[in-house]
């Protein structure tokens, strides 16, 4: 199941026009600080409202300006894995994840979460806090949040921008291993072009709120769309 958005939205002298479909595949979203990645997934949430557009995943619409409908967030099956995490500082590991899951019993829930637990390798730790554990593990729990609901997409808005770099490498594995086992559609923000290339399926290309190219990491990077206000040859230099 796929994802497919039109949308334009005006804020303070900024207007984000982006339109572009997903497969069930990893779908970055690249380019400079403010040219409307993070806006996208907010709107995409159902954090922040378009001015105008559709949000479709697969048969289910999301929000359709014209037909006026507007899912709020906890309708739309969305895992989403904020820059800071979110955890919530006065809930154990465990509570965290069993907040982001729906099953109206209890047993069940239990069996769910400690499914999870077991999966993300949070074993020994179901009650610890967020401030008694590593940032890795915050990781774990972030995603094992996001995902113990079967959310029909898993958004990530650049959740392994603070780890340094042998952590970066961890997680960019245990992304992999969420594709193969899940089989989620995941849209991912990053600055980074290493993680771009090496996780995404699909890149689009953001610059000043518009999308200036969409193609596979090969296309992207080695058959550039030339634009005036191109963020690559910035963002190579300083990888470089």
């Amino acid at each position: 199941m796929g994802l497919s958005i039109r949308l334009v939205k005006r804020v303070d002298g900024f207007t984000l026009d982006t339109a572009w479909e997903m497969d069930n595949e990893i779908f970055v979203l690249f380019g400079h600080s403010g040219a409307g990645k993070s806006m996208t997934l907010q709107l995409i949430a159902g954090l922040m409202e378009p001015d105008e557009g559709l949000i479709r995943s697969g048969e289910k619409v999301f929000f359709d300006s014209v037909a006026k409908i507007n899912l709020p967030p906890q309708q739309r099956s969305l895992g989403y894995v904020f820059q800071d995490l979110a955890l919530f500082p006065h809930m154990t590991v465990q509570g965290n994840i069993s907040y982001g899951l729906k099953a109206p019993g209890k047993p069940e829930r239990e069996k769910k979460v400690k499914e999870m637990i077991g999966l993300f390798h949070l074993e020994g730790l179901e009650r610890k806090y967020p401030s008694e554990i590593s940032g890795g593990q915050k990781q774990r729990v972030a995603l094992a949040r996001a995902l113990v609901g079967n959310p029909q997409a898993l958004i990530l808005d650049e959740p392994f921008s603070a780890l340094d770099i042998v952590l970066r490498l961890e997680m960019r594995q245990l992304l992999k291993d969420i594709r193969r086992r899940f089989h989620t559609p995941i849209i991912l923000v990053t600055h980074d072009i290493f993680e771009a290339n090496a996780l995404a399926d699909k890149v689009a290309i953001y610059s000043a709120g518009r999308i200036i190219q969409v193609g596979s990491p090969l296309e992207i990077f080695h058959k550039p769309t030339p634009w005036a206000e191109d963020p690559r040859p910035h963002l190579f230099s300083r990888c470089n």
